[in-house]
Parts: structure tokens; sequence; C-alpha cells
């Protein structure tokens, strides 16, 4: 019997890996680097402090990542002034995404994990490279081969050794540090691991790391262009000039049928399928999540004109997503009871439903707003499709 304790530890956990990635359109690199160490300990922590049954969380594990990843590529819509950059990161998103989904749709449970090789998570190592630039310097003056030659850098050279490690190999870090370099038992708990550390030689390791990072930061900023600007951990505002950019778009909006409707609908579908083969109790097959999730951003995609054509502005993203949530939750009842081919007895999983309807409203609320400042940035002149332009250009353009 689960004990309360081991499901309040879990839930934490859980929770946290839902929350914290709301704060990388923010705060991107901070909360991006947070929800990445989570998701590397997150496994050590159900191991050391309850006695959960882990068998199933791989999966559980592999959908909060694409949630997470997910947040910090729709952030890029409102973040990113480099344009050439946000299509690489567009594109390394979606292939994570289409290797995730077929790995889902096909992994038996046992053996080597090819599918993640073949399609590694490039694009999270990339959105670190751009933030960690953006710190200092303004990303629209990286030149297209420097942004090329940082992608394959991490490709090459990180991903693909970091995914034959784990899904390959399938070899666990804590696993190896505890058997390999500390020779106790990769169940150990806390206080054994304390007691096999050799901590005069740790000591020493820790200072040797100190003095490397140090000498390579010191080599790094004698190589580097001077910095643009101070510490730039917080997401840039909104220029004026794209504030009223979208001001005017609000009154001529896209038509319904666009580009972003169809990249909402592959988005959030692909979401959904990898979230349907964790969750238990899904009864409906990929195809008919695949239509109910088209069908429910079409009707939330129509209210959104509706309210447009009206002169409807949201006051608060909080507001909107609670009015979309009731809508689309709406929706998903109306779907159910036009197609009941859900089970034999033509009902839903209510709790299921809920989740995934809370799921898709936050991301396409998100991804909705995001995307009007994308949009009017680059009408606007916030120009970084080549990458190679001035800081007096930009400036001028803007």
């Amino acid at each position: 019997m689960t004990e309360t304790s081991d499901m309040i530890v879990f839930w934490i956990v859980v929770l946290a890996r839902f929350l914290i990635p709301l704060t990388i359109p923010r705060y991107p690199l901070p909360g991006v680097l947070v929800s990445l160490v989570l998701d590397a300990i997150d496994q050590t922590i159900f191991q050391q402090f309850t006695n959960l049954n882990l068998d199933g969380y791989q999966g559980y594990d592999k959908a909060l990542d694409i949630y997470y990843l997910t947040i910090a590529y729709i952030s890029t819509l409102r973040n990113w002034t480099n344009q050439f950059a946000f299509r690489i990161s567009q594109f390394l998103y979606y292939y994570r995404m289409i290797g995730v989904t077929l790995f889902e749709l096909s992994y038996s449970g046992t053996g080597p994990r090819y599918l993640l090789l073949l399609f590694p998570n490039t694009f999270e190592y990339f959105f670190i490279f751009y933030e960690s630039v953006r710190l200092r310097w303004n990303p629209v003056k990286m030149p297209r081969y420097f942004t090329i030659g940082a992608m394959w850098a991490i490709w090459v050279f990180i991903k693909i050794p970091q995914e034959t490690w784990i899904h390959i190999a399938q070899m666990d870090m804590t696993d190896f540090i505890k058997e390999d370099i500390l020779g106790i038992s990769k169940d150990a708990g806390l206080s054994e691991i304390v007691a096999a550390i050799n901590w005069p030689l740790l000591i020493v390791v820790i200072i040797l790391l100190v003095v490397a990072i140090v000498l390579l930061f010191r080599w790094l900023a004698k190589r580097t262009p001077p910095t643009d600007h101070t510490w730039a951990v917080k997401a840039d505002p909104i220029p004026d000039h794209v504030e009223k950019e979208m001001e005017r778009m609000k009154h001529d909006p896209e038509p319904f049928f666009s580009w972003a409707l169809v990249e909402k609908i592959i988005m959030v579908s692909l979401i959904s399928i990898i979230f349907a083969q964790v969750l238990p109790d899904v009864r409906a097959t990929n195809l008919e999540l695949a239509v109910g999730v088209a069908f429910v951003i079409a009707i939330n995609t129509l209210v959104s004109h509706w309210f447009a054509r009206r002169g409807t502005e949201w006051t608060s993203i909080i507001r909107q997503f609670i009015v979309m949530a009731v809508i689309n939750f709406g929706s998903v009842l109306l779907y159910s009871f036009l197609l009941p081919a859900v089970d034999e007895a033509g009902s839903i999983n209510l709790g299921n439903t809920l989740f995934f309807v809370l799921l898709l409203t936050l991301l396409v609320v998100l991804f909705d707003r995001y995307r009007a400042v994308y949009v009017a940035r680059f009408a606007a002149g916030d120009s970084g499709n080549d990458g190679e332009q001035s800081e007096e250009t930009a400036v001028a353009a803007a």
C-alpha cells in the first residue's frame, strides 16, 4: 500500500515539473535550467525519499519533458529577435516531437531506444545557447554561420553522446556514480552515499573544477566581442513599436484558415498523443484524439475571431485561460456527444478529459498571445532574418 508521505513527495515533484516551466517565458534561462535539473533529479528524489514503484515513470518523464520544451518553444515566439535562430529552433523542436511521438507509438518497453538517438533533443541546448548569448549580447548580431555551427556542435558533441548514454547504453548517471565511482549498491540510501564519499578527493576535484571554469571564462572573455548590455536574465520587454503593430493587427486579424491554425493543431495533437500513451484509462484512439484536438482548436479559434471582431480584449492571460478552458471543455463534451466512439458505452474519462482540456487551453492561449508578438515584431521591422544585421541597423529599424 502506498504511504501518504510517498504520494506527497510524488505530487510535489510532479506539480513542480508542471509549474516551474511556466516561468520560462519571463525568465528563459533560469526557468529552463531549473526544469532541466528537476528532470535530471526527480527519479533520484523518488528513489531516496519514497518506496514508489517507478517501472512506468519513464513514460511520464518523457511526456513531462515534452511539456516544458513546448513552453520553451512557445516562449521563443515572444522573446527571440533573431528570426533565423528562431527558424532553427522551430525545426529542432518539431523534429524532436515527431521522434518522441514515433517512439511512444512503437516502443515495446524493452531494449535500446534508437528513435530517441535519431531524433535527439537538440532544441533544449540550442535554447540554452541562445539565451546564454542574450544575457550580455544582442542575438540579432549573431551571424548565420555562428548560429548553424552552434546547432551542429550541440547535436554532434553533446546530444548524440548523451542520447547514446541514456537510451542505447541505458545508463543512469546516479546509478553509475553509486556503483562505479562510490562502489555501493544503486539502492543505497543517503547515509550510505555520504559515508562512501572520499571527501578530501571530492574537495580537490571541486577546487580544480572551479579553477578550470574561471580559466575558461577568462579565455572566452578575451575572445568574445564587447558586451552590448548589462546582464539580461529577465526576458526583454516588448518594444513600443511592436506593441503599436500588435494594436494595429487586432483590427486586421489573420484569417481563420492560416498556418497558425495548422501549427496549433499539429503541436497539440502530437503532445496529446504522447501524453495519451502514459495516462491511464485513455480510451480514445490516436486518430480520435487528433480529430478531437483539431475540433476543439477550430472552435477555440472561431471564438477568438468572434471576440476580436467585437473588439473584446483580454485584460489578463489568467482570465483568457479560464474563459477558454470553459469553452474548450464544453467543446470536448460536444465532440464526445457527436462522435461517441470513445468506448462502447459512449462515455469519456472525465479526469483525463479535464487534464487534456487544461493542457490544450494553456498551450493554445500562450501560443496565440506570443505568436501575435512574433508576427508584429517582424512585420514592424525587428529583423534578424539574416543574422548579420548590425546593431545600428536594428536600432534604426526600431
